[in-house]
């Protein structure tokens, strides 16, 4: 069995393109998860993804997940409401000064309450300084990321309403069962 998946590329050229979301109601923080765990940075792709077919890290070793997280220019900052990890937006720098979104989410239990428009507004504005915490990468010029068809309802218009515009839209079959999922761990299907 097959689906149609379609990809978009979204980017912003400028700071100026930002326009970020009104922080929502309650006790919610955004921190940097500043020392490497491949077991936190597991779980969030897993809670975040398990449910949208993230499938792609799946795979991956502690050593895999250990240099990615190591990496000069990659950051992840965590959502927490009252103390609960909600979400994360992990952050990557690349050549010629672009930084890409590499992954962005909520968990399911905290979607649906404006915690996702916060968070990526957060996050596009540490992908834009993000050269200030790293000395010797060249300072951001453009924040891109791609979004598809699997992804959450929202997260397209998320992204727009953000002020990203798209620049290239791929559409693709991929083998595979469009209810299936992974769940949030090996075989936990949701």
């Amino acid at each position: 069995m097959s689906i149609t998946v379609t990809t978009w590329s979204l980017e912003q050229t400028s700071p100026a393109d930002q326009r970020p979301a009104a922080a929502p109601d309650g006790d919610i923080r955004i921190v940097r998860a500043e020392v490497p765990s491949p077991e936190f940075s597991r779980f969030l792709y897993t809670a975040v993804g398990g449910d949208i077919h993230w499938t792609d890290r799946l795979g991956m070793t502690y050593a895999a997940w250990q240099e990615w997280l190591e990496l000069p220019g990659v950051e992840t900052w965590v959502a927490y409401d009252k103390g609960t990890p909600a979400g994360y937006v992990e952050l990557q720098a690349q050549d010629d000064g672009a930084v890409e979104i590499v992954y962005f989410g909520l968990i399911p239990a905290f979607r649906g309450r404006r915690i996702g428009g916060h968070l990526l507004s957060y996050g596009v504005a540490r992908a834009w300084d993000l050269a200030d915490r790293w000395p010797g990468l060249a300072p951001t010029k453009r924040v891109w990321l791609h979004t598809c068809s699997k992804d959450g309802p929202h997260a397209m218009d998320n992204y727009l309403r953000r002020g990203f515009t798209v620049f290239d839209t791929k559409v693709e079959e991929e083998e595979g069962d469009a209810a299936a999922t992974p769940g949030p761990w090996p075989g936990a299907g949701l």
